[in-house]
């Protein structure tokens, strides 16, 4: 099974952390893709029987709660071109400032909702990551992916 990460990320944090996750977790799937959204569009969900995907959302958070600039439109097509996504599985990696409060890791939670919006289903809990925290980002994010992704190819199979 191959894991696509799907990244959104301004600063570059986004891509730091599905960095990590694509090298420290290589040996739990046959391949990881790192997919940067501004290159894509809703066929990314598209089902291949010959080589079946999970799904990782790994988004910063932008102004007031916002998805970042490189995936604004990919989020906008998965308005504008709806789909029915009931074979995707997914998680979430969200990236965000605890500091602002309600919109905190809100760029993840907006792609969270349009996603199970449009039938897809959540795999585990949405692991937020504070960078007020003073943690280093990447390795939070390897240590939640190990613990997901078991969980995640159990609920694909």
């Amino acid at each position: 099974m191959q894991l696509a990460i799907l990244v959104g990320s301004m600063t570059g944090t986004a891509t730091s952390v599905a960095q990590a996750i694509q090298m420290d977790c290589a040996d739990l799937v046959d391949t990881i893709a790192l997919l940067p959204m501004d290159s894509l569009d809703p066929g990314v969900f598209d089902a291949d029987a010959d080589a079946p995907r999970l799904y990782l959302v790994c988004t910063s958070t932008f102004g007031s709660g916002d998805v970042p600039d490189n995936a604004q439109a990919f989020y906008a097509s998965l308005d504008a071109d709806p789909r029915y996504l009931g074979h995707v599985r997914y998680g979430v990696v969200a990236l965000g400032d605890q500091s602002y409060g309600e919109t905190f890791t809100g760029g993840g939670s907006r792609f969270d909702e349009r996603l199970q919006d449009l039938g897809a289903k959540r795999i585990g809990e949405i692991c937020r990551l504070d960078a007020a925290s003073g943690l280093q980002p990447e390795s939070e994010a390897v240590a939640w992916c190990r613990g997901w992704l078991p969980q995640a190819l159990a609920a694909a199979a």
